[in-house]
C-alpha cells in the first residue's frame, strides 16, 4: 500500500479493537499514532507497525485530562505535522445499578468515555480547521481528508441495568456525534460513530470458554459469533475513506443483527 499523507490518531490503541484500528489504517498506508496509558502495549505495537518507515508512534495519553490531551496534539504536530483522522476508541467500564454504583465510578465512566472524546474531538478539530483553512483546501477534498470517528456501541441504543453509567455515555456520545457533525460540516470535516456488538475483546476473551455465557450472546446475536475488532477496523476505515465522503452524523452498528433482534433466540436455534 501507498504511503498516504494522512496522519490519524487513536486513543485507546494498545489493545483490542483501537489496535486493530491502528493496523488497519497503517496498512492503508496512514501514519498513526497510538494514544493510549498503557506504555507497554502501546510502545510495542508502535514498534510493530513502524517497521523503521516512521509510520506509527505511541503518546501516553490520558484522555480525560486536558493537559494530556494538549501533549497529545503537540507530539502529534511535531512527529507528522498534521492531523487527518481521529478514532475516539478509549474508554472504560464500570459496574453498577442506579441503586449501587457510586458517583466516583460514574464519574469515571463519563470522564473517559464522555469528556475524553469531546476533548480530544475537540483539540483535533481545531487543527484539522486551521489547516484547511492555512491550506485553502477545497470542501470537497476536505470531505474525502478530514474524518472523525466515535467508538459508540449497540449499549447506546439498548441498555443493561449493572451498566449505568457506560449506557449513559455511549447514549450521549451518539448525540455528541451529530452535534460535532452539524457543526464541522461547512469545512468538510466529517463525524460518525460506530457502534459495536459483542467483540472478541479482553474483555470477552473469558466468554469463549464458558458456554453458558456464550450462548446468551448467541441468544442475541443473529450471526451466533462474536465479532472480530478486524470487523470493526473495517467499518472504521470506511467511514474515515474516501468512499464515505457523503456519510456524516451517522452511527453504523456492526452487531451481528443485534439490534434488528426483538425476540431471543431459541437454543436450539444454535446448539451443536
Amino acid at each position: 500500500m501507498p504511503l498516504s499523507d494522512r496522519v490519524a490518531i487513536i486513543t485507546g490503541a494498545a489493545n483490542g479493537i483501537g489496535a486493530a484500528c491502528a493496523r488497519r489504517f497503517v496498512d492503508e498506508g496512514l501514519r498513526v499514532v497510538i494514544a493510549d496509558v498503557d506504555e507497554k502495549a502501546g510502545e510495542e505495537l508502535a514498534t510493530d507497525l513502524d517497521g523503521g518507515k516512521d509510520r506509527a508512534i505511541f503518546v501516553h495519553c490520558d484522555v480525560s485530562d486536558k493537559l494530556s490531551v494538549a501533549n497529545l496534539m503537540a507530539e502529534t504536530r511535531s512527529a507528522f505535522e498534521r492531523v487527518d483522522v481521529l478514532v475516539n476508541n478509549a474508554a472504560c467500564v464500570k459496574g453498577g445499578d442506579v441503586l449501587d454504583l457510586s458517583v466516583d465510578d460514574f464519574d469515571a465512566v463519563m470522564n473517559v468515555n464522555l469528556r475524553g472524546s469531546f476533548l480530544v474531538a475537540r483539540a483535533a478539530a481545531k487543527q484539522m480547521v486551521e489547516q484547511i483553512e492555512d491550506e485553502q483546501t477545497r470542501a470537497e477534498d476536505c470531505r474525502k481528508r478530514y474524518a472523525i470517528i466515535n467508538m459508540s456501541s449497540v449499549n447506546a441504543v439498548v441498555a443493561i441495568p449493572d451498566q449505568l453509567a457506560y449506557v449513559a455515555s455511549k447514549g450521549a456520545l451518539n448525540q455528541m456525534t451529530k452535534a460535532m457533525a452539524l457543526s464541522l460540516a461547512p469545512w468538510g470535516v466529517r463525524v460518525n460513530a460506530v457502534g459495536p456488538g459483542s467483540i472478541n475483546t479482553e474483555i470477552l476473551k473469558a466468554v469463549a470458554d464458558d458456554k453458558e455465557a456464550m450462548n446468551r450472546i448467541k441468544s442475541r446475536t443473529p450471526l451466533l459469533r462474536l465479532g472480530d475488532p478486524d470487523e470493526i477496523a473495517g467499518v472504521t476505515w470506511f467511514l474515515a475513506s474516501k468512499d464515505a465522503s457523503y456519510v456524516t452524523g451517522e452511527c453504523v452498528y456492526a452487531d451481528g443483527g443485534r439490534l434488528a433482534l426483538n425476540y431471543v433466540v431459541r437454543p436450539e436455534d444454535y446448539e451443536d
